[in-house]
């Protein structure tokens, strides 16, 4: 897309929000009225639009301006995550209330419509998973889980990081590392499942 004059911009984002708002877009004498500007001013403006890729026009027809592209530059999405302390990826550790501050993540780290926090990873019983002591757990909130998920489940106040299965009258929260062993409980709650690690070097 070639640059755009700032009258072109101001131009383009008129027609964007009075079609938004209208469910139609203006005339070229509601453009001109609008700005205070000959009918000859919009239609050189709007051929430049026009040529430049923004919009586009249909013949001989009324109200026909369609924007194609509104000008404004949509980077990714960016998430700003809430970092909620430490959580044990050995024994359960008291889980910390308070607020670490935040963190921004960039799809596909976080995705929108969804909600997340941050945990920082302490202990080595998920290694075989590929998580290590340090990483950041980037976990989607959500209070299901299907087997085999890594969540992170509440036990009487204690948070952990393990593989979720659901048995017949408890719950296995699997380790993955051969030198600890699975928690089995009844009564916990899960608060999220892991989305992503992020780690630094």
């Amino acid at each position: 897309m070639r640059e755009l004059t700032d009258r072109q911009k101001e131009v383009l984002t008129f027609i964007s929000t009075y079609t938004k708002d209208n469910t139609f877009p203006p005339t070229v004498r509601e453009i001109s009225n609008y700005f205070g500007i000959s009918l000859r001013a919009v239609q050189d403006h709007i051929t430049a639009l026009q040529k430049k890729g923004y919009i586009s026009i249909k013949p001989k027809s009324s109200r026909s301006i369609k924007v194609i592209q509104d000008g404004s530059e949509k980077g990714p999405f960016i998430g700003r995550v809430p970092l909620l302390g430490t959580i044990a990826a050995g024994k359960p550790l008291l889980s910390e209330e308070n607020l670490d501050g935040y963190i921004n993540l960039p799809e596909p780290f976080v995705r929108p419509g969804k909600n997340y926090f941050a945990l920082r990873v302490r202990g080595r019983s998920m290694i075989n998973a590929g998580i290590l002591e340090g990483d950041l757990a980037v976990i989607e909130q959500t209070s299901v889980a299907c087997d085999g998920q890594i969540v992170v489940a509440v036990i009487d106040d204690a948070i952990t990081l393990k593989r979720y299965y659901k048995e017949a009258d408890r719950v296995k929260l699997q380790p993955e590392n051969p030198d600890f062993q699975p928690i089995y409980v009844k009564d916990l709650r899960v608060v999220g499942i892991l989305s992503n690690i992020v780690r630094t070097y």
